[in-house]
């Protein structure tokens, strides 16, 4: 556990891999550029940070995110009426499918995809519900020196499409969906990416969006594809966050994958989700 003391911010690591809460901050008021520099510090330490018992409106979780980056607009789901820019995640009490609910990096299939996500709890199940992240600084340094120089050459395509996410977005597309053209969405990435603050190498597929290899078909691709999808998720790579509401988590999208559970059939679980722009993979 470190604390930084000049912020009264506490630290606590969730998990030898990634993932640290935070405590001793209210974020619904006005940040100090002092705090802001150092929860940026702990993010790009710790790929993903949570908080406890906030109390967020929709305006207060925007300025928020805005204090970390421009805030994006999610492509193929209508955000809230009033606050367009925030995405309500209900998974209702008759509803199955989990939104998002397979490992994946956010809106890889865009040619910028989102920097980080914050998502906060608004109602969650009586147990169940977790959400899973995975370091992909870690998952690409476990790698061979060998898989590393063949990586280190090869492009993916990665699409909005593909069917293990198409599944996860069906009930939420048919409340809120957009005329956005899933099946057209794509974008061609860097199976390994440069971190652009921290220089770090990390793993860039994933199995939600990462459909084949550039110069490859689906067939070729599929065999190395599958032992990284494999890989990148090995529990000595994951923390595991437990909701309750007011908690909240920000992500580093470009360290990371998550996975949120669907183990809370039953339930009702209801989440505001602020996407922040990124740049371009390099």
């Amino acid at each position: 556990m470190s604390v930084m003391s000049e912020n009264r911010l506490e630290i606590r690591p969730l998990a030898p891999a990634l993932g640290a809460e935070i405590l001793g901050v209210d974020l619904a008021p006005p940040l100090s550029e002092a705090t802001v520099r150092a929860l940026r510090a702990a993010l790009l330490e710790h790929v993903v940070i949570f908080f406890r018992d906030q109390e967020l409106a929709p305006p207060q979780l925007l300025a928020l995110a805005g204090r970390f980056g421009e805030i994006a607009e999610y492509p193929f789901v209508t955000g809230l009426p009033d606050h367009p820019l925030v995405l309500p995640v209900i998974k209702e009490a008759h509803e199955r499918a989990n939104f998002g609910g397979v490992w994946h990096s956010d809106t890889a299939y865009l040619e910028r995809p989102a920097m980080a996500t914050l998502l906060y709890a608004l109602e969650t199940p009586p147990v169940g519900g977790d959400t899973m992240f995975a370091n992909m600084y870690l998952a690409y340094e476990a790698l061979s020196e060998g898989m590393r120089r063949l990586l280190g050459s090869l492009r993916a395509v990665n699409v909005a499409g593909k069917a293990q996410a198409r599944q996860t977005r069906e009930e939420m597309h048919s409340r809120r969906g957009t005329a956005a053209d899933v099946e057209a969405t794509s974008a061609t990435h860097p199976v390994v990416r440069t971190h652009p603050e921290t220089g770090r190498q990390a793993l860039y597929v994933n199995l939600a969006h990462t459909l084949r290899f550039e110069g490859m078909s689906e067939a070729e691709s599929a065999p190395l594809l599958d032992y990284l999808f494999t890989h990148q998720i090995q529990p000595e790579l994951t923390c595991r966050f437990r909701w309750r509401p007011g908690s909240l988590a920000l992500w580093d999208n470009r360290a990371s994958l998550h996975y949120p559970l669907n183990d809370y059939h039953g339930h009702r679980r209801s989440m505001h989700r602020v996407s922040i722009a990124g740049d371009r993979p390099q």
